[in-house]
């Protein structure tokens, strides 16, 4: 362990200071001591860190090989009362320290505080070839007690947990060639993601829904814009931990231009994402849903907007909220069968929906500072530089001691370049 290291051994506390210093080994080392990892867990992170060909092989079709990236961990994280350390599976440089450098400010003023709607997924059918949509909508909701529980019957055990199907919705809508209709199948997933329960609950009610409506049902499919399953979190930032009042007003001013373009908007909202995507894609999650469903949030009522808000309080402190839908699961998934995954859940220390949820939203929000902060300073690229030189300097040969002279030199000549690279290593070496 580096002597630099002052890092606070208590267990579950995430605020931590000289982590970045330690060797890789030791930082495993210390996640095992501060968290549930288990012994088969810290010896598949310690020595390969890979997925077995094995199970890939039963996880998608025409396996050759698996594609390991970096997995980190994100300090400082104090969410609902709880110390969390964050793991993060991302190949961008920076993202992981600055979410932990913004999870630290937000610390000061009792760090992140979250709220949801609870686990509710749409399954949606479509209707067409209907000679009188408008009755075809009031029957099928004369009929939704029996509608549901058909779709109840095809998952009892979900039913019995207290989740299941829960309500019925329908919509009339008018496509390019027709009226339709859209029957939205209203299913509490409880600790699971949901798709497949839904899907299979979709399908099963189709015929009878064919039968009430007198017309012929298409599609049958989960929804992953999860309007009922959103996730709110918001952190109050000292004002003098920012940088001072001038930089929270120039903070709010980005956010700003963010919510009225929507080429900005993309960018800042891509960010955000930076750190979600990468919890999720650590704990096994499936990002594409998670990612589809956030960007179409953002844009539900008639424009791309930003996820988070940032506004100022009579303090002269910086708040920021973020709302977005979140459909994540516990149960079934990559999540049972991916070995790191679970490993990654049980350094988090969680056992429901609602814990993993918080953490991926306020994750989010301070990711979205992180980024706001650095562009109104010091600007974007200060931050993504170090690593970046790094990165450079290995793709150009670099190893072992060389990579951080390389890495320091072109960022004192201001020249981060492979060619730049390869002439430094070349003087080195000689």
């Amino acid at each position: 362990m580096s002597k630099k290291s002052k890092l606070n051994n208590k267990s579950t506390f995430s605020e931590t200071s000289g982590f970045y210093n330690l060797l890789p080994k030791d930082r495993l080392s210390l996640i095992k001591k501060l968290t549930s990892l288990t012994d088969d867990q810290y010896n598949l992170l310690r020595e390969k860190s890979n997925l077995d060909l094995k199970i890939a092989d039963h996880m998608v079709e025409n396996v050759i090989g698996t594609f390991p990236i970096p997995l980190g961990i994100a300090c400082n994280f104090y969410i609902n009362s709880k110390n969390y350390l964050i793991p993060m599976a991302v190949e961008e440089s920076s993202v992981i320290a600055a979410a932990s450098n913004a999870a630290k400010m937000a610390r000061k003023l009792g760090g992140f505080k979250t709220s949801n709607t609870g686990s509710i997924m749409i399954g949606q059918i479509q209707i067409i070839d209907l000679s009188d949509p408008n009755r075809a909508k009031s029957e099928i909701l004369k009929n939704k007690k029996k509608l549901l529980k058909y779709a109840n019957d095809q998952d009892p055990i979900l039913l019995s947990l207290g989740g299941g199907a829960q309500d019925i919705e329908v919509n009339v809508i008018k496509t390019n060639s027709e009226i339709i209709l859209v029957v939205h199948l209203i299913v509490n997933c409880l600790d699971a993601m949901g798709a497949n329960a839904i899907n299979t609950m979709s399908e099963s009610i189709a015929p009878l829904l064919e039968k009430i409506s007198n017309g012929k049902v298409l599609l049958r499919i989960i929804s992953n814009l999860a309007v009922k399953r959103l996730v709110r979190s918001k952190a109050i930032f000292d004002k003098y931990s920012i940088g001072g009042e001038k930089i929270v007003d120039l903070i709010i001013k980005s956010y700003e231009f963010a919510d009225s373009d929507p080429y900005r908007c993309a960018t800042h909202n891509k960010g955000i994402m930076n750190g979600i995507t990468s919890v999720a894609l650590a704990t096994g999650q499936d990002t594409r849903a998670i990612e589809a469903g956030a960007h179409s949030y953002a844009a539900f009522h008639g424009q791309y907007k930003s996820l988070t808000k940032w506004e100022k309080n009579t303090d002269g402190n910086l708040v920021g909220t973020i709302e977005l839908p979140l459909a994540v699961g516990l149960i079934g998934g990559a999540t049972a069968v991916h070995p790191i995954a679970k490993a990654c859940l049980n350094i988090l220390g969680i056992n429901n929906v609602a814990d993993l949820s918080a953490i991926l939203a306020s994750v989010g929000l301070a990711q979205n500072l992180g980024a706001l902060r650095a562009l109104v300073s010091e600007g974007i690229q200060k931050g993504h530089m170090k690593l970046h030189a790094r990165n450079i300097a290995v793709s150009a040969g670099a190893t072992g001691e060389f990579i951080d002279k390389v890495a320091n030199q072109m960022i004192k000549n201001s020249s981060v370049r492979f060619d730049i690279a390869k002439s430094l290593i070349s003087k080195l070496k000689k």
